[in-house]
């Protein structure tokens, strides 16, 4: 019965979003880094509006160690917390100088030690930059994951995604979790849910549901 179901919101998955994928746009395993940083509440269209010019003018980690932190507060400005942002983005890059001469590390353990950088955003660059098979929880992914009886209500960000590790078939996690976060950024959102022309409504455990 739990596989049956299992497959049926997989299959749903599927036939909603395909082709699924990171939608920060970058070119460099840093830049994806300090995207995900400035991604924290906020769209990735919104990231990919600053990134740019960002980018143009810091393209490296010595250079936006280096960066007056007014200017990064400027450029990255449009985007919410963007105070925080811009300091965490320049700590993170002067720990890349002089932890890891420049490169961003690909462990765990060395990616959170990172300024701003937590386990979903180490998850989202292992997976992405590294091709480690990773489950990179944000708000969305541990909304469905509950919505859809993949965790429980209470369960923490943490156990979320160790259930998930546990049910869904490792060389599928990445994509996977972008389905997650397109569904619930597209369609099974948190206020409004589109629960009318939701195909796994019958499945859904939010007791509020938007019929």
């Amino acid at each position: 019965m739990i596989e049956a179901k299992q497959k049926r919101i997989l299959d749903e998955f599927n036939r909603l979003f395909p082709n699924a994928k990171c939608e920060l746009i970058h070119h460099n395993n840093f830049e994806m880094l300090v995207a995900v940083v400035l991604s924290a509440q906020t769209t990735d269209a919104s990231v990919n509006k600053v990134t740019p010019a960002l980018f143009e003018a810091y393209p490296t980690p010595q250079a936006m160690a280096d960066a007056d932190l007014e200017d990064l507060m400027e450029k990255v400005r449009r985007l919410g917390l963007y105070r925080n942002k811009a300091r965490s983005i320049k700590k993170l890059s002067q720990a890349l100088v002089d932890e890891y001469d420049g490169i961003v590390p690909h462990t765990m353990k060395q990616l959170t030690s990172l300024p701003g950088v937590g386990r979903k955003t180490a998850n989202v660059v292992l997976g992405e930059c590294f091709g480690v098979p990773s489950v990179p929880v944000d708000t969305h992914v541990e909304r469905i994951s509950k919505r859809l009886g993949f965790a429980k209500k209470g369960d923490s960000v943490l156990t979320v995604e160790k259930k998930l590790k546990r049910t869904l078939p490792r060389d599928q996690w990445m994509k996977l979790h972008h389905q997650f976060i397109f569904f619930g950024r597209y369609f099974c959102k948190s206020s409004h849910p589109n629960c009318k022309e939701c195909r796994l409504v019958d499945l859904c455990k939010e007791e509020h549901k938007n019929l």
